[in-house]
């Protein structure tokens, strides 16, 4: 508890002490019972005196409706009819106590769900160390640091500010940003992201952003923005209370002047005063707390526990349209594949496959190309350019070059061509690499991209929870992309795409889209911004997606898993389950409640539960939004 909690703590247990001992007190029947009356107001101003105070200030802005305006009439009225009738003044401090009790108990949840997320703010650290010209470091502000600063970051610290990794070599706990518990490595020319923590080395890291633009500044950024976008419920609640509670206090005073005047009319006893404890106990049920309190709290718990998931939501409204989809559409580079060109197999070998992969690394070893790299990586070891020369690169075919003195030739069908050497065909599918050494055909290598670990088991899970269309759209080639669409079960593809056709294709899927139904586009490159702002909810991979596409996007997948998606949605849907039972509970059971006390069969008792108890029930089920549904 903080220090406001606590006194209010102390208050409740000194108001609760100070009933029982006047409980027991003899003072009934002393100068007419103004003393009890007096001795009773002592506990009442312990408990209530900051509710009475903004319900004074409430009437002078010229606000006087809202709850702490209808508690303050009810127990005084209550406090007012004991004295006037049985002398018991139990009932009006009771509803003040059990009040501030469920207002103690709503801001302890609160106070839960908003740690869940400002335990965020750890990942970003006050200082940096930054390296100077002659060797020591100095602790600066973080935004002082100039891109392409060098900054040292040792055992145990947080990395500031994003970098590229330039001295050194540690293990990374990324958990604050992704929510995966396993440690990365990272080496020299690995990215290393602000928030995650250096476990075991020190490493020096060259700057590649500004503190403001770096990953753990835009993360807290997007949730501390997140309650600044309502939700359709949300805003329902704003209006409903805006218009409820001068309702009820317009039926409350018709119940107090109506009732008495219709028993005058049938020339009956008008019961003035029991006419009037029914109307500050209708005022009691009426208050709308738990509706007020639990809604939002649900949606600030869910957005809560999906970041703590690796799942960034920009606003409860984003949460409620990601509750309703029924459509996916995914990018495929980088998105549902790593995005990293591999070896795949090596077929029609003439020669040893280790051979075979030597004479091509080094053939493909002055390129950058991501083919070539791929085949340096599948070597294993560097590669030795003393032993290349005559480099010729060949636009759109290949290279041909010198590897020991023997005229390799490493390329498509179209370089063997030229080279006059008869190449096998691929069935398989992917990008093909022949090889030729002196006029000979040694076999070809099959480089592909590889599926995410759990992208296949993301789209069946995306089935299981009633996803009904599962869509790619890629530039890709199209027998590449009905391959991968195949291994991953999705049931439509598109191929050959442009950015803008695939906006288009998104556009026809949004017409089909039967109402109260959205739709969602995942995605994680700058081509892809476009059609992230145009779906029904953009969501982006935020550690490897590019700037554009994190900026145009609703909710972030921080760690590229796209196991995440089917995590959020399910986040969603339990988000939004419980807002509906917390609205229909506290709705129902008012009204019955609101009908019995206008009928006089309930008392200031009934009126507490319908207050206080319904709000601290429907708290406790909105404080269930911070626990995230396992995958």
């Amino acid at each position: 508890m903080n220090k406001k909690q606590k006194q209010m703590a102390v208050r409740i247990a000194v108001t609760a002490g100070l009933l029982v001992l006047l409980h027991f007190l003899p003072v009934d029947g002393i100068w007419g019972g103004w003393l009890k009356f007096a001795l009773y107001l002592i506990p009442y101003g312990v408990i209530g005196y900051d509710i009475l105070r903004k319900a004074v200030k409430g009437v002078k802005n010229r606000q006087p409706t809202d709850e702490c305006f209808l508690m303050a009439v009810a127990t005084l009225g209550a406090l007012v009819l004991g004295r006037v009738q049985s002398g018991d003044y139990v009932e009006g401090v009771a509803v003040m106590l059990f009040y501030q009790i469920g207002e103690l108990f709503q801001s302890v949840a609160v106070g839960k769900s908003r740690r869940s997320i400002s335990a965020l703010m750890d990942i970003r650290p006050d200082t940096a160390r930054l390296l100077r010209e002659d060797g020591t470091d100095e602790e600066v502000s973080p935004d002082e640091v100039e891109v392409g600063s060098v900054i040292v970051v040792g055992p145990g610290e947080r990395v500031p500010i994003d970098g590229v990794v330039v001295e050194g070599e540690s293990t990374l706990d990324t958990a604050a940003l992704t929510g995966e518990s396993r440690p990365r490595t990272i080496r020299p020319g690995d990215e290393a992201l602000s928030g995650c923590v250096s476990m075991t080395g020190v490493v020096r890291i060259r700057t590649t952003r500004a503190f403001e633009e770096s990953t753990a500044s835009r993360v807290l950024d997007m949730v501390e923005n997140a309650s600044s976008r309502k939700s359709r419920s949300e805003a329902f609640i704003t209006r409903f209370a805006r218009v409820y509670t001068p309702a009820v206090c317009l039926c409350a005073l018709a119940l107090a002047l109506l009732g008495p005047l219709v028993r005058l009319a049938l020339g009956m006893s008008p019961d003035w005063l029991d006419w009037l404890m029914r109307a500050l106990t209708f005022l009691v049920i009426s208050c709308p707390c738990a509706l007020v309190i639990s809604i939002p709290l649900t949606f600030f718990g869910g957005i809560g526990g999906a970041s703590r998931a690796g799942v960034l939501v920009k606003g409860s409204n984003y949460l409620e349209a990601l509750s309703t989809v029924r459509t996916v559409v995914f990018d495929k580079t980088g998105t549902m594949t790593e995005g990293v060109f591999e070896v795949a197999g090596i077929h029609h070998a003439a020669i040893p496959e280790e051979q075979l992969l030597d004479i091509a690394a080094h053939a493909e070893a002055w390129s950058t190309h991501p083919i070539s790299l791929s085949l340096q990586r599948a070597l294993g070891r560097p590669v030795d350019k003393g032993r290349v020369t005559d480099v010729r690169e060949v636009s759109g075919a290949g290279v041909l070059a010198k590897v020991d003195g023997r005229e390799i030739a490493v390329g498509n069908e179209r370089l063997m061509a030229q080279a006059s050497v008869e190449c096998d065909p691929c069935h398989s599918v992917g990008t093909v690499v022949h090889i030729a050494a002196d006029g000979q055909y040694c076999g070809h290598v099959l480089i592909a991209d590889r599926l995410k670990p759990h992208a296949a088991q993301a789209v069946a899970a995306l089935g299981e929870a009633g996803v009904r269309r599962r869509v790619m759209l890629t530039g890709d080639r199209k027998n590449v992309a009905e391959a991968v669409a195949a291994e991953l079960g999705v049931d439509t593809v598109y191929a050959e795409l442009l950015p803008l056709d695939k906006v288009t294709r998104l556009e026809e899927l949004l017409r089909d889209k039967a109402k109260g139904e959205t739709v969602a586009f995942v995605g994680d490159g700058i081509n892809d911004a476009p059609v992230l702002s145009r779906a029904d909810v953009g969501i982006a991979m935020g550690a490897l997606g590019s700037d554009a596409a994190i900026e145009a996007a609703d909710v972030v997948l921080m760690d590229d898993d796209p196991l995440k998606l089917p995590q959020a949605i399910a986040i969603a849907r339990k988000c939004m389950r419980i807002v509906r039972e917390n609205i229909v509970f506290a709705i129902g059971v008012k009204l019955v409640c609101l009908a019995v006390s206008a009928l006089g069969l309930g008392s200031m008792w009934l009126a507490i539960f319908a207050d206080v108890g319904v709000m601290v029930l429907a708290v406790l089920n909105a404080i269930r939004a911070l626990r995230v549904p396992k995958m």
